[in-house]
């Protein structure tokens, strides 16, 4: 496997007190309001991924996590069984998050070779999701009464800030706005 950074967002679930959503699912604690500690297993919505957080990409990111916090709603349960079988929650891609998305993509795409971007994260073939369980398992959610079993989705988050995610080393960082 190949370094590549992901870029996503922080993910704040908009849950009434005690009503578990995301965190039910995770067996731990989310937060209801602010900008969380960074964790790896922590709620995120990944927007693109490059091999390199060059310095014109950090740039024209910096300029887009200017426009967050933003507010995203939750449509349901889907399962993605390419490359790997996933399991989420799908979020509608309004024209807010569709706009959040093209810039960050323009920002990526602007300084790392097209062969090593992520031909799924591209505008029109990505689907925005966030992740509750993965595996390396051919049909491991193929099974109708999965979805069943997880909890109900909350009906809206906040997009809080940008950070990028290292693949190789597992560090993580917010990727601060423009003054």
């Amino acid at each position: 496997m190949f370094k590549t950074y992901r870029v996503s967002t922080t993910l704040v679930i908009n849950t009434p007190s005690g009503s578990g959503g995301l965190a039910a699912t995770r067996g731990r604690g989310a937060p209801q309001s602010g900008a969380p500690p960074l964790t790896d297993q922590q709620p995120h919505l990944t927007l693109a991924s490059c091999p390199e957080l060059t310095a014109s990409i950090r740039w024209e990111l910096a300029e887009v996590a200017a426009v967050l916090a933003l507010s995203v709603r939750f449509t349901g349960v889907v399962r993605f069984e390419r490359p790997t079988p996933v399991l989420a929650w799908a979020l509608e891609l309004d024209s807010a998050l569709t706009g959040l998305h093209r810039r960050v993509w323009e920002a990526v795409v602007s300084d790392s070779p097209s062969e090593t971007l992520n031909p799924l994260h591209e505008p029109g073939r990505w689907s925005p999701h966030i992740t509750l369980g993965r595996t390396r398992r051919a049909g491991a959610f193929a099974g109708r009464r999965v979805p069943d079993l997880l909890p109900v989705s909350p009906p809206s988050a906040r997009l809080v800030n940008l950070r990028s995610y290292d693949t190789e080393t597992g560090a993580m960082k917010v990727l601060e706005p423009c003054p």
